[in-house]
């Protein structure tokens, strides 16, 4: 049996009901505790929640890796690279990747009687994987995107839609204007989409990979490039690496040379301030940590102070030092135990609470996102509960040395 945890038990469960002293300081420190815990669980959930939700609308306009012509991808403009079956199926190969799909994109404007935007098409094929857009539509419905005709249909985002007074089924002209002079092109509006993120809500239509092949005047394999999803976004940088290796300083029929770029190098500024958040949470875990060790320091040394009769008592009968400091660590891990079952209690309450009714809401101008997303990983939620624990306990093994100054015949008293 083990002695310290059995007396400690003891302690904890019978303890005498009434000292008006430990009492509240064991309040107070499960209280910190909990707290402590529930903030960091909401914290950690929120910014994940945050990070992967702009992390996915902005892999939704794109993707993870894009394979396209290398003066592409060094400026602005539009350069066409041949993108036929045996690229596909070569890409496809590439360990990791889940999907392939050919875009090309061209520049125009679109007209009412009122007003015109320019705006940039991105066109998009049978291949084209339409769950992020489905996922964002608001009015209207996909319509079937094809390469080897055109359907004259457009989606378009609901920036566009308020600034220009568009709805679903209005016809629309579109003016495009390249090296073969001025063409125009009257769409239908077959749906609108919503995502919030303004730098690209406020650009970006979607129509025929054919009808914008046409518009730029290339030829039937060539297409702006071809866009890759990757099974893991934890391993892009070396599947990035590895679909380089595949294309870089190839050429094409047509004389052009194949390269890639990931969502990361395509976006630096968006990825580095969601990486700021990491900081962010750090910061806010070691606080709470330090809060909660803070607590239960206090707790404890009140309680020893409180228990001194009872030390000289067990020091009298042969407990040692070391007895008893395990003693009092028992007692202060099941006072952060049950202030760990409290905290989850109360984080997990609150997380599931704005995930299922969308409670807190945000400016998505500002941030993107309407309502503050959240997101539990649960491994990192047991590892954060497991960190607590420990970091609580180590910090109070130092106070419990104040246990080898109290002297038996001067600690058994009675008045």
């Amino acid at each position: 049996m083990n002695y310290p945890l059995f007396i400690a038990r003891k302690i904890y469960n019978g303890g005498d009901k009434t000292r008006k002293v430990s009492k509240p300081a064991i309040t107070i420190a499960t209280v910190g505790v909990a707290i402590g815990l529930a903030v960091m669980i909401v914290s950690v959930c929120v910014v994940l929640g945050f990070k992967h939700t702009i992390r996915d609308k902005v892999i939704g306009f794109g993707s993870d890796i894009t394979v396209a012509n290398f003066l592409t991808l060094q400026g602005s403009e539009q350069y066409p690279i041949q993108v036929n079956d045996s690229l596909i199926k070569v890409l496809k190969d590439v360990p990791g990747i889940k999907h392939v799909q050919r875009y090309a994109y061209t520049q125009g404007i679109l007209k009412t009687n009122e007003d015109f935007l320019g705006v940039m098409l991105k066109g998009v094929g049978p291949d084209f994987d339409t769950t992020f857009i489905h996922n964002n539509m608001v009015e209207g419905s996909l319509p079937h995107f094809s390469d080897k005709e055109s359907h004259q249909k457009l989606v378009i985002s609901k920036t566009i839609a308020d600034k220009l007074n568009l709805k679903v089924g209005q016809r629309i002209f579109a003016y495009f204007i390249n090296d073969q002079g001025v063409r125009t092109r009257k769409f239908t509006i077959a749906g609108i989409y919503a995502t919030n993120m303004k730098q690209f809500d406020s650009q970006i239509c979607f129509t025929d990979l054919y009808t914008a092949n046409k518009l730029n005047g290339w030829e039937p394999d060539q297409y702006s490039g071809a866009e890759l999803q990757v099974n893991d976004f934890s391993q892009l940088n070396p599947i990035s690496f590895l679909v380089l290796s595949k294309v870089k300083n190839t050429v094409d029929h047509y004389g052009e040379t194949y390269s890639s770029e990931n969502i990361i190098e395509q976006n630096p500024q968006i990825f580095s301030w969601l990486d700021l958040m990491d900081l962010n949470v750090w910061i806010i875990l070691a606080l709470m940590i330090a809060v909660a060790g803070v607590t239960m320091i206090s707790g404890l040394l009140i309680i020893i102070l409180e228990r001194t009769q009872m030390i000289g008592i067990l020091k009298a009968l042969g407990s040692r030092n070391r007895q008893i400091r395990h003693i009092f660590l028992w007692f202060a891990t099941f006072i952060i135990s049950r202030g760990l079952l409290i905290g989850n209690i109360i984080g997990f309450g609150i997380v599931f609470l704005q995930k299922w009714t969308g409670l807190i809401k945000l400016d998505p101008q500002t941030y993107y996102v309407s309502t503050v997303p959240v997101e539990v990983n649960l491994p990192f939620v047991i590892a954060l509960n497991l960190a607590t624990l420990l970091v609580c306990v180590a910090v109070l093994i130092a106070p419990s040395y104040l246990i080898s100054h109290i002297h038996p015949a001067k600690s058994m008293h009675y008045e």
